[in-house]
């Protein structure tokens, strides 16, 4: 089996986009091109397949003939080779001849480790892509948090205008006009992270790719309103069987044991060896000699007999692990594909109303406001619902393109059941009176990283 095809059809496999169907994604494809070519994990995959692929004709091969050279003198005393009839040099080659059908099958157990290798390969290249498009997921996601952090930045200087107008007025008092500028100052906080995170996601990404560090990513495409492909569980199904390498893997263990069961059947047969050799007696006439040896199985039933029955049962146990990961393999691809189908509903609902009605809530009652109908308490319980539905439908999105990242690198793992997108996340710039119900500013500090999907 050539392995030379592994690669580029990986590279075709992922050059598909991280958005919506149909949307190539130019940065994405040039990621995952410039991974799979640098990448010193998958290179030594590549190494470890040429490695096992010399190992083939290796396996194939004759025995090495042995060359010989002898002396046989009928006296210590003197030189008698020419004199004595029994005195000579001897020139002599052997050669064992292995049983018919030995050389082939040992040739088979050898092609099978270069298939198990090659598994190991397209394990190592699916975990780098997986990795690749979980980075840019992180990417994406961290820059549209800042993008959205700017956007609140403009509702709360709207909100604080207003508040100081409404003081100068006489018609508020001091405090809305603090806790709109404390807001604010919430918020340069929560950039200065998000821009380190953002800078991290990039480098992160860089590294996989062997790019510089400092690199900067171009890339056009976002999370909000991006929708992974759904496919029917049926056709999922049969991707992940034909794709999966540890069901490919398990699939040359039960081929190895049958091989390896038809080799221990070959060993009661044993293998011969043919020597010849001329010996060479001076003024006498020389001599030849002609021989055929073979070892008696005496030992076979211990030996070869339970040799039989080891790669036997080896060739049973192999069929039910390979059973096994099929099945892990259908009840992954299962809950993903459930999983998935619940993560996009969800966001279907944000995108159907919730974020439409949420943004004109945090607008009317800033307006209300500014004429003196709603406290202000009722501004920043809006623009924290705003703000917290916002990041919910980011982190939502985050997640479902992560769920389609795990079953696209058919992990086994078992996928993390419920993400950030439902839960609706605090954000700095939200109050107690803002969400009450998902918790104050005070006690919720920035995260480092959005907690979505992280083991699908």
């Amino acid at each position: 089996m050539n392995s030379h095809w592994i690669l580029p059809a990986l590279a075709c496999a992922i050059s598909g986009a991280l958005p919506a169907a149909g949307a190539p994604d130019a940065a994405l494809d040039g990621l995952l091109r410039r991974a799979l070519e640098r990448n010193p994990e998958v290179l030594q995959a590549r190494a470890a397949v040429e490695a096992e692929r010399r190992r083939v004709p290796q396996a194939g091969a004759w025995p090495d003939p042995v060359l010989s050279l002898g002396i046989q003198n009928d006296s210590f005393s003197s030189w008698t080779v020419g004199e004595m009839e029994m005195s000579f040099v001897s020139f002599g080659a052997s050669q064992a001849i292995p049983w018919p059908g030995k050389r082939g099958l040992r040739e088979q157990l050898a092609s099978l480790g270069l298939r198990r290798s090659e598994a190991s390969l397209a394990r190592a290249a699916l975990d780098l892509e997986a990795q690749v498009r979980g980075g840019y997921v992180d990417l994406l996601l961290a820059r549209e948090q800042l993008a959205l952090t700017g956007e609140l930045e403009m509702l709360w200087r709207q909100a604080q205008g207003a508040a100081r107008v409404r003081y100068e007025s006489g018609q508020a008092p001091q405090s809305d006009l603090l806790r709109a500028e404390l807001e604010l100052a919430r918020l340069a906080q929560r950039r200065a992270l998000e821009e380190v995170q953002a800078a991290n996601s990039q480098a992160a990404l860089n590294r996989l790719v062997g790019d510089p560090l400092e690199a900067r990513i171009e890339s056009e495409a976002r999370l909000a309103g991006s929708e992974p492909e759904p496919v029917a569980e049926g056709e999922a199904l049969r991707d992940a069987e034909a794709r999966s390498p540890e069901l490919a893997a398990a699939r040359v263990a039960v081929d190895e044991a049958a091989a390896g069961t038809g080799l221990a059947k070959k060993e009661w047969w044993p293998d011969l060896s043919v020597q010849a050799a001329v010996m060479y007696r001076g003024s006498l006439p020389a001599m030849w000699q002609l021989g055929l040896a073979l070892p008696l199985p005496l030992w076979g039933k211990r030996k070869q007999g339970n040799l039989v029955a080891e790669n036997e049962h080896r060739a049973a146990a192999a069929g039910q692990s390979a059973e096994g990961v099929r099945q892990v393999l259908a009840l992954r691809t299962h809950e993903r594909l459930a999983l998935l189908k619940a993560t996009l509903g969800i966001n279907e609902r944000y995108r159907s109303g919730l974020l439409a009605l949420s943004e004109a809530t945090a607008r009317s009652t800033l307006s209300q406001y500014q004429v003196g109908r709603v406290p202000f308490t009722a501004v920043l319980e809006a623009l924290g619902s705003l703000v917290a539905d916002r990041v919910s439908y980011l982190i939502s999105s985050a997640d479902a393109q992560r769920i389609a990242i795990a079953q696209r690198s058919l992990s086994l793992d078992a996928p993390a059941m419920g993400g950030g997108g439902a839960a609706g996340a605090p954000m700095p710039g939200t109050s107690n009176a803002a969400a009450p119900a998902r918790g104050s500013t005070e006690q919720a500090q920035p995260a480092a990283s959005p907690q979505g999907m992280r083991s699908m």
